[in-house]
């Protein structure tokens, strides 16, 4: 885990503009009278203790959770993740408040590091998904976008017997003569 956070700490510094979040950073350790050091430890450690927690008990709820619905669902992409300190319970609270949808109806949430995966009910009128785009968690929006659904099932592929070349000047044998008492 250490070498993963050093690489991904780097690959952050080198590539995406941070201003905002050291302004952010600088602020917060101002406002509680502690080091940008220490604020920047705390955050480190509270990222951690988010990430192992979300690595827990996300496949526990999904063997948890009824695989038959009788609801028709859909699944979306949601432009937030881990890395906004995005969590379960908030992101079920922010949807259940700005769109209505029952808890019960959220289905098979899947937060990763960027982004999350996530089922609604097909029912969702035009108005209400135009509003979830615009809704922000922790200063990030949800940018919700509907997926389209997979019907090709990989993993199983029927594999060709190599062809064997005849034109190599070989000459097939003659079956007839094969068979002899």
């Amino acid at each position: 885990m250490a070498q993963l956070l050093k690489s991904r700490i780097a690959e952050i510094i080198r590539g995406q503009d941070i201003e905002s979040d050291r302004a952010k950073v600088n602020a917060l350790a101002a406002e509680l009278g502690v080091s940008v050091l220490d604020c920047a430890a705390a955050l480190l450690n509270l990222y951690q203790v988010n990430y192992a927690d979300e690595e827990v008990s996300l496949p526990s709820l999904k063997i948890a959770t009824p695989i038959a619905s009788t609801i028709k669902m859909v699944r979306y992409r949601l432009s937030v993740g881990l890395k906004h300190l995005i969590t379960l319970d908030i992101l079920k609270q922010v949807l259940v408040e700005e769109s209505g949808v029952d808890v019960n109806n959220i289905k098979n949430v899947s937060i990763r590091h960027d982004y999350t995966l996530l089922e609604l009910p097909d029912a969702m009128p035009p108005d209400i998904f135009q509003h979830l785009k615009t809704v922000t968690i922790n200063q990030h929006e949800l940018d919700i976008k509907r997926l389209k659904p997979r019907y090709k099932k990989r993993g199983y592929q029927r594999r060709r017997l190599p062809v064997s070349n005849t034109n190599s000047g070989e000459s097939k044998p003659d079956k007839s003569q094969d068979f002899v008492l």
